[in-house]
């Protein structure tokens, strides 16, 4: 079935670097690959959803690296042949994320284009009412797949919630399992069956190759995320029996001058959303306050 399929890999990228390293577990499989750069949270979203060209969207981070492609494109397969419209890790009950399982978080997703594209998806995040429908949508949740925290009640904790909570209020979503792998932060993407396993995720990508300032912010979160990153990336090579890419004089500069471009835009993106968080953060205190 997957032969019939116009499929497209989507990674929202801040880091060349990184998305070449990604990009080489799967670009042997012949699909065309987008890199999108200085898009918003929720924005790359909607476009892979404007792309005419692609039925099937596999959305993977850039600090996600696929171990067992001939399993994703089974996986495809399974999501289509089901009517699932998304496929992805649940964003609480699992490994560091404590929020709203509902939501999938988008390290790694199979979206089914052609199935989203007959509903017009909101374009602003107040057009859908998730409060009005949160019971019958936390009732139909398989919470017994959760084994950590999580809270029904998030609806803000990323830009891309409202989104996801839309997707899954109007068509089905498959959720995956994770785990924590052994170096104690990143994640193990499984198969529906539950024991192949289909990416490695590190999380604090953006601390890749960062300066020495923002390896002392996240010391409490596991030190110097670069080695981290750089063995599970080894790893992920290892599995696939591929050699790691090496890169030249050239490409370090690419890299670099890439760096460069995407803080220039970066910068005053994530300033833009400090009210935003802000204001998030007070209505949490406010609504931890008036607990007994």
């Amino acid at each position: 079935m997957v032969d019939g399929l116009r499929i497209k890999f989507f990674t929202r990228s801040c880091s060349l670097e990184l998305y070449r390293l990604s990009s080489g577990l799967y670009r042997d499989l012949g699909y065309p690959c987008v890199r999108l750069t200085d898009q918003t949270a929720d924005g790359y979203f909607y476009t892979m959803l404007r792309d005419t060209e692609c039925d099937i969207a596999v959305n993977v981070d850039e600090d996600a690296f696929l171990v067992n492609p001939d399993a994703l494109l089974e996986l495809i397969d399974y999501v289509v042949e089901n009517g699932y419209a998304n496929a992805g890790c649940p964003d609480g009950g699992m490994d560091l994320r404590i929020c709203n399982p509902i939501v999938t978080n988008p390290y790694f997703n199979i979206l089914n284009l052609k199935l989203l594209k007959t509903v017009t998806p909101p374009l602003k995040r107040t057009e859908f009412d998730y409060a009005a429908v949160r019971g019958e949508m936390e009732a139909a949740f398989p919470t017994e797949m959760l084994y950590g925290r999580y809270d029904f009640g998030r609806t803000d904790q990323e830009p891309y919630y409202p989104f996801f909570l839309w997707m899954a209020r109007h068509f089905k979503t498959l959720y995956l399992r994770a785990e924590k792998h052994a170096d104690g932060i990143s994640s193990v993407l499984y198969m529906p069956d539950n024991w192949r396993v289909l990416c490695l995720h590190s999380w604090f990508s953006r601390f890749y190759k960062s300066s020495v300032l923002a390896k002392i912010m996240v010391r409490h979160r596991g030190g110097a995320q670069t080695q981290r990153i750089d063995r599970l990336i080894d790893e992920a090579y290892r599995i696939r029996q591929m050699e790691r890419p090496r890169f030249s004089a050239g490409d370090r500069l690419a890299f670099f001058a890439d760096r460069v471009a995407r803080l220039v835009v970066k910068i005053p993106q994530r300033m833009g959303r400090w009210p935003r968080k802000i204001a998030r953060k007070i209505r949490r205190n406010a609504g931890n306050g008036s607990k007994p």
